[in-house]
Order: structure tokens, then C-alpha cells, then sequence
């Protein structure tokens, strides 16, 4: 269980920055993505960004497993 969720957490931080350095580097927002900007606070909510990243992993481990 612990070793789990280390996984987890090192996938999820490895994601984190690869979005970080996209970001910096000019990767563009989706149409479907959602900013809300406000006095100190901005919040940002990539749904089409996920949409689009769920599809690729899928279908990288679709093709890693054999599956087709």
C-alpha cells in the first residue's frame, strides 16, 4: 500500500512539472479551458487539457498492454 502510493505521488509530481514546463514554454490553452482571474487570486481549471491528456495515456497504455 505504501509503495502505491508513493508511485502515485511521484507520477502526480512528475505530471505537475511537465505542466509547469508546457506552460512556460508556450503550450496554448484550449478553448475548453477555464480562467478566472480576480485581485490577487487566479484560478485556473484545464478541462480540455485533461480531456486531451486522458486520451493519449489511454491510448499509450492501451498500446503498452497489447490491447487494441
Amino acid at each position: 500500500m505504501g509503495r502505491a502510493l508513493l508511485v502515485i505521488g511521484a507520477v502526480l509530481a512528475v505530471a505537475g512539472g511537465a505542466l509547469i514546463l508546457a506552460e512556460r514554454m508556450g503550450w496554448p490553452r484550449l478553448p475548453g479551458d477555464i480562467v478566472i482571474r480576480r485581485d490577487n487570486v487566479a484560478i485556473y481549471v484545464p478541462i480540455a487539457t485533461s480531456i486531451v491528456f486522458s486520451l493519449l495515456l489511454t491510448i499509450v497504455f492501451q498500446f503498452l498492454s497489447g490491447r487494441r
